[in-house]
């Protein structure tokens, strides 16, 4: 349950589906299939698309951008895949297996060890032969050696001189060496990365790698009892730091290959604090490491001597609420520094650092949310990157000189945009929507000035009986200080003079949005199809209204999120149309929180809530994430009684139902079982749902009971339907 990332936000979509089986976004006429699709550039004049020829068969085209005159060109696969298509019959290459960067060798994990093959050899060449399992493989910049971790010790296989290097020996099953504890993993590292917590310098020569001691960290344990094996009880200890916990004690190493001798950065290890993402100067001699004090609101970044160890402050940043970790930090290849995307001054913005800690530019001064950094083009000294514009909801492309001059918004008009820029920056191919136009594909010059449209999507006649009308709107909070963005979107067959009931659709964690200007592409959701009203909103500590909104949940997680969201109910009420004795509200994970905390503190707003492996209280989950906007529970004793839905299920009236997996080692089943005990002691009404087996989300067979049940429960409950 990280901070929002593109990771995080996709992962949290997954368990609302699988949980409730129902898109979130508004459902409109959508696009038909095989619509045209920019797909890159072939040189600077012209771009592929793929689109369908006159016979109705999908093709892919080079275009001459000024001309518009193409040719049909052979689908033109991945490195990836013409590699995989090259592997010996009866081979496949997985999702975890490692590809050289020139996509020309990999290597394969198969039957617990490693196998090398090069692209137009014949076979798999053996590498290692001890039925230990190696992860986490990663190939050295220039492809020559292969690292990877096993039994939690740090390896390389030089692929040359065809020999395994083993660079640390103290792994234990409390220390990892280049393999990452879970709640670095799941808080810090990402989980795209696996366990994966080391880094090559550039040149191949070096790895920069966490050593990781969980000796202190408590355990938590989970029961295996699903058949076929849990006959008797698997046990799965898993070291988990709750909030207020012991943490891991984690410092950066730096090994050398050649030599296998490793430096340490000189950190103080006996403070408590977190230490990750590092990047390397362009010459591979030094390491910039991030660090961050327990608290989570100072960052510093020090640079250190890969030689020696020994480390300057490079860069500092303090925040009165939380930070978190820097991930997409460009390193300028001429040397000159970094380019980081900071949220110092309130809004994410770009800055161009040296590695003396000197400002060199504020590439950009934007009163709204810098969303990421695209390219840097070192030659003629342009920064592209992506921005919301003033409209939280949009997305538009932005160019900037490397001094932070000349600014220029290339994309226009309410929506969001997503952009192709040709290899040097010549034109840029914009897709386009916004929720009331389906939009088109236009090019546009370096000025940003439209040159002309390439494709306009077609917007189907609205039919109310096949389609669902959605629209979006600003709903004012009750203190006048944010204007919530929101989706209502209506049933099929909408007749305003009837009452229909409301699901809200949400998932509610500190800077998650889930209101997006674009046009949906799904088809007619459940909901619709039943007669509900589907209603998304995004609070103040959404991220749209940046820090200024987000550090009001500082300290009182499920607080304002609850406030704005009754101040949504409270708006939907004053509509005919609605009816308030059936307001739904479902999530999963955050959304589960918000769920059960709706049902409960915000009960006189919400009659119905399907909650789905739900954080019931905060000393139960993870202490990375939770001590991020809750502080500990020592510091913030009172901030932790509110913060939790135990507190107040005195309150529940409405219908409740849970669900939960019994392996669930994120968010553990713990927190609705603690909820369960405290409802039955005050005597309430409610359902919960077990998914033996199953983690954090529902899948398979047991997921395709969930979202049944679930529906089966809003047809019940909403129009007495069995």
């Amino acid at each position: 349950m990280r901070k929002s990332i593109f990771f995080r936000v996709i992962f949290c979509l997954f368990i609302i589906i699988q949980v409730h089986g129902i898109n979130t976004l508004a459902q409109m006429p959508q696009r038909p299939v095989n619509q045209p699709r920019i797909l890159g550039w072939t040189d600077d004049s012209h771009y592929l698309i793929q689109m369908l020829d006159q016979d109705k068969n999908l093709v892919i085209r080079s275009v001459d951008i000024r001309t518009g005159k193409g040719v049909v060109v052979p689908p033109e696969k991945s490195g990836r895949e013409l590699l995989s298509e090259s592997l010996p019959r009866g081979e496949t290459l997985g999702t975890y297996d490692a590809v050289s960067p020139d996509m020309q060798s990999a290597v394969i994990l198969k039957d617990n060890d490693l196998f090398y093959f090069k692209k137009d050899e014949t076979e798999l060449k053996r590498l290692t032969n001890d039925n230990i399992p190696e992860v986490n493989m990663r190939f050295s910049p220039e492809g020559s050696k292969i690292a990877y971790t096993k039994n939690k010790d740090l390896f390389v296989f030089d692929l040359v001189n065809k020999k395994e290097i083993r660079l640390t020996y103290d792994a234990t099953d409390r220390i990892y060496n280049g393999y990452s504890s879970w709640v670095y993993m799941e808080e810090i590292l990402d989980r795209p990365s696996r366990y994966a917590a080391f880094w090559w310098a550039p040149d191949g020569n070096r790895i920069a790698y966490l050593r990781t001691d969980e000796t202190e960290v408590p355990v938590f344990t989970l029961t295996r009892l699903d058949e076929p094996d849990g006959v008797h009880g698997i046990l799965e200890v898993v070291p988990y730091p709750k909030a207020g916990d012991p943490n891991p004690k984690v410092k950066m190493g730096i090994a050398d290959v050649a030599t296998t001798k490793t430096t340490w950065v000189k950190t103080d290890n006996d403070v408590d604090q977190y230490v990750a993402w590092p990047f390397w100067t362009p010459d591979s001699k030094k390491l910039a490491v991030q660090v961050i004090n327990r608290e989570q609101n100072e960052m510093k970044i020090i640079l250190a001597d890969a030689s020696t160890g020994h480390f300057k402050e490079i860069y500092s940043e303090t925040q009165k609420a939380w930070l978190d970790f820097y991930k997409d930090i460009y390193v300028m290849k001429n040397g000159t520094g970094f380019i980081v995307l900071s949220v110092r001054n309130g809004w994410e913005n770009l800055y161009y650092y040296g590695w003396d800690n000197r400002l060199i530019a504020q590439l950009t001064n934007l009163n709204f949310r810098v969303s990421s950094l695209d390219r840097v083009d070192e030659d003629v000294r342009i920064v592209y990157f992506t921005a919301t514009g003033t409209e939280s909801t949009d997305s538009h492309c932005y160019r900037v000189g490397l001094d932070g001059k000349n600014l220029l918004q290339v994309t226009s008009g309410s929506g969001t945009h997503s952009v192709s820029i040709s290899p040097r920056g010549t034109w840029f191919i914009d897709t386009w929507s916004s929720i009331s136009s389906p939009g088109a594909i236009v090019a546009i010059d370096r000025r940003g000035k439209l040159f002309k449209e390439i494709h306009k999507f077609e917007q189907l006649v609205f039919d109310s009986a096949r389609h669902s009308r959605a629209e979006m709107v600003k709903i004012l909070t009750s203190d006048g200080l944010f204007n919530m963005p929101a989706i209502i979107t209506y049933p099929l067959n909408f007749d305003e003079t009837r009452k229909y009931p409301v699901i809200f659709r949400i998932y509610g964690g500190p800077d998650s949005k889930n209101v997006h200007n674009r046009w949906p592409v799904n088809s007619p959701s459940w909901d619709s199809q039943n007669g509900i009203i589907t209603f998304t909103v995004d609070h103040r500590g959404s991220g749209h209204f940046g820090k200024r909104g987000l550090d009001y949940l500082h300290r009182c997680l499920g607080k304002w999120e609850i406030l704005d969201y009754i101040d949504a109910v409270k708006w939907l009420r004053t509509k005919a149309y609605v009816d308030e004795t059936r307001m739904g509200i479902t999530g999963g994970s955050y959304g589960g929180y918000m769920t059960c905390m709706a049902l409960t503190k915000g009960a006189d707003y919400w009659t119905h809530g399907v909650a789905g492996s739900s954080v019931t209280d905060w000393r139960l989950y993870d202490d990375i994430y939770t001590e991020r906007y809750m502080d500990t529970p020592r510091d913030n004793p009172d901030g932790y009684i509110e913060s939790s839905a135990l507190t107040y299920a005195k309150n529940l009236k409405g219908k409740l139902y849970m669900t939960h997996g019994d392996l669930d080692d994120n968010v553990h089943m713990q927190n609705s079982i603690y909820l369960i005990s405290r409802l039955q002691d005050e005597g309430k009404s409610f359902q919960f749902m077990l998914y033996p087996g199953n983690r954090h989300g529902i899948t398979g067979l047991k997921g395709m009971h969930s979202r049944m049940e679930a529906n089966n429960f809003w047809l019940k409950n909403f129009f007495g339907k069995e």
